[in-house]
This record gives structure tokens, sequence and C-alpha cells, in this order.
């Protein structure tokens, strides 16, 4: 029986697509990507994982009960103790530091897509935030194992693959699949039929405003 996750990506395959396999991600693998872009991009997803961090907060809040609130303060840790430090680790090769990356703007990209996610969960319950959460963190992961053997090329290659590393990776992986599953069970308690089509207007969306930031790191090399 197909996950939940499974379900919503198939029933918006078109979007999905576009998410990931943007030529962003196309050509950050093959490592003819603009080093602005990469630059960037991985700038402002320092920024975004913020506002992420503050939606697993709210996930602890929103949740059900005692083994919901773990799997919020997880995701939490996955993001501030590992993910963030690759960003200030790449950042540092380019002699932006952890506090110069604080200081820079939120693009407005980055704001859709966070304050979406925040907004969702806001009004709605655990599930609803599960699914604006998803793209985020299923779809880097389907990038990390549709990439896992690319050898990007050129003088960026190093840090492209060290990006790649990090998604591809078993500890990314299990986090992903731990994501998953709890939206599984989550999903069991609060899914009815009535209330698919919103959530699946919510996935798509998401997945969309997941494409205008990778735009957004091209945008800025052109």
């Amino acid at each position: 029986m197909p996950s939940f996750f499974e379900r919503l990506r198939a029933d918006s395959i078109a979007v999905w697509q576009d998410y990931i396999c943007h030529e962003f991600v196309n050509r950050l693998s093959d490592g003819s990507l603009p080093e602005e872009a990469f630059r960037t991009y991985l700038a402002q997803d320092y920024l975004f994982l913020i506002q992420f961090s503050r939606a697993h907060a709210l996930a602890v809040y929103k949740a059900g009960n005692l083994s919901d609130m773990h799997e919020g303060l997880a995701g939490l840790k996955a993001i501030m103790d590992t993910e963030m430090d690759l960003h200030v680790g790449l950042c540092a090769g380019w002699g932006l530091s952890k506090s110069d990356l604080e200081a820079l703007p939120e693009a407005s990209q980055t704001i859709a897509y966070t304050r979406f996610v925040l907004e969702t969960g806001l009004r709605g319950d655990l599930l609803d935030l599960q699914v604006a959460l998803a793209p985020c963190i299923l779809g880097y992961a389907e990038i990390g194992r549709l990439n896992e053997e690319a050898q990007p090329q050129g003088p960026t290659s190093s840090a492209y693959r060290n990006w790649l590393d990090e998604y591809s990776g078993k500890a990314y992986q299990s986090v992903a699949q731990a994501f998953s599953d709890w939206m599984d069970r989550t999903a069991e308690r609060y899914l009815t039929e009535a209330r698919y089509p919103s959530l699946l207007k919510t996935f798509s969306q998401a997945s969309t405003l997941e494409t205008d930031f990778w735009q957004m790191g091209l945008n800025a090399a052109q």
C-alpha cells in the first residue's frame, strides 16, 4: 500500500517533477550550475531553515500526544544540529560567516514558502502542517537518491558533491523516512476523503513554492 506521501506525489506528479527535476538541480548535479546561483540559494536556504525550525517547533505544539511531540522535536534537532551546519560549512568556503548569513535579508521566495508553511500550520492541525512541510523534507530526499551517483565537474564540484552527499546519505534518508512514517500515522487519525482535496492543494502549492526557490538561485546568476 502506498504511503500518504506517495499518494500526494502521484496526484500532483507534473508539479512534483517540475520541482525535483528543475534546471537548478540538474545543473548542480553535473557541475554546470553557476557558483553565484548556488551561493545565493545556499545563503537563502540557511534563512529558510531558521523558519523551518519554527515550523517544527509548531509541530511540537500541534502534537496530539507525547509520541508526536518527540517526532517534532527530532525534526527540529535534525535541522538545527545537522542541516544548518552543512550550510555554514559550505558558505565559510566563500568567506561568509554564520553571523553574515543571519544578517542577510530574506528573499521574497524565502518568505513565500516559509510563511506559507507556518500559516498553514497555524490555521490547521498537525496533518496540515506535515503536508506543507513534506515537499521540502521528502523532495530533498528524493533528489538525493536520484543524484546519488552524480559526478559534478568544474571548480565548484566539491561543494556540489558535498551538498548531494548530505541529502543522499543514510542520516538524511532516515530522517525523511521517519517523517513519511509519521505523516502516515497522523493521516490514520485525521485524514478523511472529504478533506483530501484540500491537503492535495496544500502539497501542490508547497511544491510550486519549492520550484520558485530553485528559480531564485538561477535568477541570481543571470
